[in-house]
């Protein structure tokens, strides 16, 4: 496909550097403010909106906002839109909540997902439904002020405790459908084409194409 170049609506480098080899031909640079609003939408679509929207304000090319989450069965689709948050407050809540299990430096302890996987291992101890979706949500919003989306999932289920290098977030205890091994484990070329932001991105390539046939 055409070269494009698009700012991200994000300051995570994780998801700039996927994003990226999931869209060749893109390239796409983080948006680096202080001052992006709160996330506070119902869904992974309202949230990556509003990232768009504060993206186009301050970048007149194109611009990429993503929304992703976790949902977990047992947890009534916790913690969903939001994932990020159920971070900060798990590091927050520092190790006062006895259940929640180490989670070694290897596999984020201490680090970014750390926190979280501790978290959300210790409330489903016990819990025999494992069963987990990931869901991403991209909007692209071209120069003329097109909106363009894509949506990608992944179905799977949590692990009893993490494994694996690769990766960020959840995914040294997510095993998707089909698998035995963890997303962590499966690495960075697995994800590359069947994580759920890989179909998101797929699905925001078709709606890219669809939409340039249109108007050509």
């Amino acid at each position: 496909m055409d070269r494009l170049n698009a700012v991200l609506c994000s300051r995570n480098p994780h998801k700039a550097r996927e994003l990226e080899a999931l869209l060749p031909g893109w390239t796409i640079a983080p948006l680096d403010r202080d001052d992006y609003p709160p996330e506070t939408g119902a869904t992974y679509y309202e949230n990556a909106a509003s990232k768009a929207r504060f993206g186009r304000e301050h970048s007149g090319g194109w611009v990429l906002a993503e929304d992703s989450g976790l949902e977990v069965e047992a947890l009534g689709g916790r913690p969903g839109v939001l994932s990020a948050r159920y971070a900060e407050a798990a590091s927050a809540g520092g190790q006062a909540a006895g259940a929640r299990p180490e989670v070694p430096a290897a596999f984020g302890g201490g680090g970014e997902g750390g926190p979280a996987i501790a978290k959300l291992l210790g409330e489903l101890e016990g819990s025999e439904d494992r069963r987990a979706r990931y869901v991403s949500e991209l909007v692209l919003l071209s120069p003329d002020g097109r909106e363009l989306r894509g949506t990608g999932t992944l179905e799977g289920r949590i692990a009893h405790e993490p494994s694996g290098n690769e990766g960020f977030g959840y995914d040294p205890v997510f095993i998707p459908a089909g698998e035995e091994r963890t997303v962590a484990e499966l690495g960075n070329d697995w994800k590359a084409e069947r994580s759920h932001r890989a179909r998101a991105a797929r699905a925001l390539v078709r709606a890219l194409g669809d939409a340039r046939a249109t108007t050509s």
